[in-house]
């Protein structure tokens, strides 16, 4: 994703009454690069544009602002949650981004029946993961060790070891499941 902010240096330095050759001579670059980074033809290396911000007296804060609030965002609506039924479990996905690399975050709404369960792969998974209970009780197994889980409980770890999450009570058990990297495609 290219960010673009020459329109904002050349505003900057007009506002100032500077000219390209000033603004070069006292940055220790060529006109010529001025002008290609005022028109977004190249991409200043991170000396070079702190060099010109210096001449210009401006925050590095003020040229990126816009870039920050342009960043992905998910919304779905309560009752526009994809679902799908794995063994009995129901999985609604909550909002989510998708990632390369590792990256990104995916979120569902869990509801397990009485005495069901959701299990990861025979080896675990990659990534990391986070729980909480809003209804009901079970028990999470991680490797060989057993918790017990409650209303309002949350549990974090590291997905890469067996895992499973067991509903111990006659009534259904709700969850928030936050996943990163994601993985399912619901």
């Amino acid at each position: 994703m290219r960010y673009y902010f020459g329109e904002k240096l050349r505003e900057i330095r007009e506002k100032k009454g500077m000219t390209l050759r000033e603004v070069a001579e006292r940055a220790g670059v060529s006109e010529s690069l001025v002008s290609q980074i005022e028109r977004n033809r190249v991409s200043p290396a991170l000396d070079t544009l702190l060099a010109l911000l210096e001449v210009l007296d401006t925050d590095i804060e003020y040229l990126f602002r816009d870039w920050k609030r342009s960043r992905p965002l998910a919304y779905v609506p309560r009752h526009k949650r994809e679902r799908v039924e794995v063994e009995g479990t129901v999985y609604e996905r909550l909002a989510s981004i998708p990632g390369q690399e590792g990256e990104g975050i995916e979120g569902y709404f869990l509801c397990i029946p009485p005495h069901g369960e959701k299990r990861s792969e025979p080896l675990g998974h990659r990534g990391k993961e986070l729980g909480i209970i809003l209804r009901g009780e079970g028990e999470f197994v991680l490797g060989e060790t057993t918790y017990s889980l409650k209303e309002g409980d949350s549990i974090a770890f590291e997905s890469g070891i067996v895992h499973l999450l067991r509903n111990t009570k006659e009534i259904p058990l709700e969850a928030y499941w936050i996943l990163t990297p994601p993985r399912r495609k619901v």
